[in-house]
């Protein structure tokens, strides 16, 4: 098998983080499960994890993709917080998506710090799934 034939037939790691004192989960945990009937590999980090915690985990872990759901309207200091840790330990490279409840002028500033996307609620798994797909490319 071939460089190319072994990293397509490879799954798509992706790190599902909850940041901060949300504890709500149910749609991460939803998420996570579309991800890996989607053949994704899905790694979670659960409750209350700092940014620096996801992103050594996602570089530790090697993971193609970083989703982070957030509810507690701490969004805009979490992700800038998380691109930092990121560029610290090597993982600036890494994709960063977002999901919660986030006004759209914080969709803009979160995407001037390198978040690639945001999916707000009555975003389809469909949608988020094949998303993660075109990004990584495989």
């Amino acid at each position: 098998m071939s460089a190319v034939e072994q990293t397509k037939a490879m799954p798509i790691r992706i790190l599902v983080a909850k940041p901060g004192l949300d504890g709500h989960d149910r749609g991460a945990k939803v998420l996570a499960q579309a991800l890996r009937d989607a053949g994704m590999e899905v790694i979670y980090t659960g409750l209350r994890v700092s940014p620096e915690i996801i992103a050594n985990t996602a570089v530790q872990e090697d993971v193609d993709v970083i989703c982070v759901s957030i509810l507690s309207g701490a969004h805009n200091v979490v992700f800038a917080d998380l691109m930092v840790c990121l560029k610290a330990c090597g993982g600036e490279d890494i994709p960063v998506l977002g999901g919660g409840v986030i006004p759209q002028a914080d969709i803009t500033y979160l995407k001037t710090l390198g978040v690639r996307e945001v999916f707000t609620p009555g975003a389809k798994l469909a949608t988020i799934t094949q998303y993660v797909h075109d990004i990584v490319g495989r």
